[in-house]
């Protein structure tokens, strides 16, 4: 179950990340309190699954996440660029995070 949970905490991650740029520099309310919600909400969870899990795997695997699908998000809304470089670069985190969960005994 903490696995599930720390999943949904690096999802909600890339939401609220992605969110700061709706925010406009946090002048405009809506997307400005969706977002600091969804920090708090990520945050929250992470701290849930860091109660069963190793810290050290529940952060990295945790930013991994919301490393990978801000980057891959902004490529999709952004028009961020997608070359190689930078799309192996994100294969090598999602790497790291299949290795840490194969490595971690719960």
């Amino acid at each position: 179950m903490a696995w599930l949970v720390l999943v949904v905490a690096g999802l909600v991650e890339v939401a609220w990340a992605v969110g700061l740029k709706y925010t406009a520099g946090f002048t405009r309310p809506l997307p400005s309190a969706l977002t600091v919600g969804g920090g708090l909400l990520s945050f929250f969870l992470l701290a849930q699954a860091a109660r069963t899990l190793p810290i050290g795997t529940a952060y990295a695997v945790w930013t991994g996440i919301g490393a990978v699908g801000t980057a891959i998000l902004g490529m999709v809304l952004f028009g961020e660029p997608r070359d190689w470089a930078r799309l192996a670069c994100i294969g090598l985190v999602v790497a790291g995070i299949v290795g840490l969960k194969l490595v971690s005994a719960r």
